[in-house]
């Protein structure tokens, strides 16, 4: 069974500078019955006009990453990194035991960026940080791992059981996934039409499954998403 989460119903707060939609409970927007999905506890589709941002604050025992989709990220921490990210690139931070970060917009443009946070297995954790870039031969790529425990193909680390894709489909392009029995899927779209075992879902849509079996995603329109695979 297929449980579309739409684009619309999702919270929205507008802060001038800020514009954010939220797939779950975030800051002022509360939903009971949108606390997350597993693991998976935010999703915040954010748009960050040019010059702007997110000054330096703290987290602890979370997994946080930001998939740049449009613009550049300026991104600092207290472990001493600091990266500008293009659209494709993933910073992955373990926030773990405690770090203070801030997100910038270093652009002209307005930057998009998908941000998601992931509970880890484990509290108490040393904090981390790592990336991933796409290379030449992803760009052709439908379906690419960006995100595992064990980093296996060159994929940035997560301290939680989560296989995380990057699909990048052109109309009429069709990938499938094996989700094992036990574990849940969840796919958010952030450019495009797809379907999920015949589900239309669009731009800003998540859909999730919790029956294992061979899922067939269709893309309608040139497409992006990011396919959760969580346990």
């Amino acid at each position: 069974m297929i449980t579309i989460r739409k684009s619309n119903d999702r919270g929205h707060a507008e802060h001038g500078w800020l514009d954010s939609r939220f797939s779950f409970s975030f800051a002022e927007y509360h939903d009971p019955e949108h606390m997350g999905f597993r693991s998976l506890r935010v999703i915040n589709d954010d748009h960050i006009a040019p010059g702007m941002g997110f000054g330096m604050h703290p987290h602890r025992d979370m997994e946080i990453f930001s998939y740049v989709l449009g613009g550049a990220l300026q991104h600092k921490d207290s472990m001493g990194n600091g990266r500008v990210l293009q659209p494709g690139q993933i910073q992955l931070m373990s926030a773990g035991t405690g770090v203070q970060h801030s997100e910038f917009n270093p652009s002209k443009e307005t930057t998009h960026i998908l941000q998601i946070w992931i509970v880890p297995a484990k509290r108490g954790l040393t904090p981390g940080y790592t990336e991933w870039h796409p290379k030449l031969e992803h760009d052709r790529a439908s379906k690419v791992l960006v995100i595992s425990p064990d980093g296996r193909d060159g994929s940035a680390t997560i301290h939680q059981d989560a296989d995380i894709f990057r699909l990048l489909l052109k109309a009429g392009e069709q990938v499938t996934h094996e989700l094992l029995p036990g574990r849940g899927a969840w796919l958010q779209v952030a450019r495009g039409k797809l379907t999920l075992d015949g589900a239309a879902i669009e731009a800003g849509d998540g859909a999730s499954t919790e029956t294992a079996g061979s899922l067939t995603l269709v893309a309608t329109s040139d497409a992006e998403a990011l396919l959760f695979d969580l346990a």
